[in-house]
């Protein structure tokens, strides 16, 4: 069985996360070692991580060798956007491609919108190349911005799930 957990609350999964998340996307570890760990001393709102586990929940919230990262994703105060306005941003969603297929991108989506709805936010934003997945899940296409490369990237907005 799969569960989200939050690393603010598991801090003993900053080191696993980080690896992660920089061998799943191609970017430094150390970009996301400092931001997961921003995340769990934080006072503010974000940033915030998250990972989805397979196995047995007592060890996965343990560290437990037993447990899988199979995805996972964070909320952000910017995504490399030069828009700086629009708050907060989801980042690095990923689902392994052994595990696609299983709804656990939605889950993941929707565990964003209701955390950010906690967070005390009302929307979500994410930039992707992908057409078509987000608007599955009731995001909404806004515009292409400026990512800070100077390339354009499409953005999607998404109401805050509240329980």
């Amino acid at each position: 069985m799969a569960q989200i957990i939050s690393i603010r609350e598991h801090p003993k999964w900053l080191g696993r996360a980080a690896d992660y998340f920089a061998s799943r996307w191609g970017i430094d570890k150390t970009i996301y070692t400092y931001s997961i760990n921003a995340s769990i001393s934080t006072k503010y709102p974000i940033p915030r991580w998250y990972l989805m586990l397979r196995g047995d929940e007592i060890n996965c919230t343990s560290l437990s060798a037993e447990c899988e990262i199979i995805g996972g994703y964070g909320l952000i105060d910017n995504d490399f956007m030069a828009k700086t306005d629009l708050c907060p941003w989801l980042c690095a969603l990923y689902v392994e491609p052994t595990e696609r297929g299983q709804n656990l991108g939605a889950q993941l989506l929707a565990h964003s919108r209701k955390e950010a709805a906690k967070l005390g936010y009302e929307n979500v934003y994410l930039n992707t190349d992908h057409i078509g997945y987000y608007e599955k899940y009731d995001w909404r296409y806004i515009g292409d911005f400026t990512h800070i490369s100077g390339t354009p990237a499409r953005v999607y907005e998404a109401d805050v799930m509240r329980d």
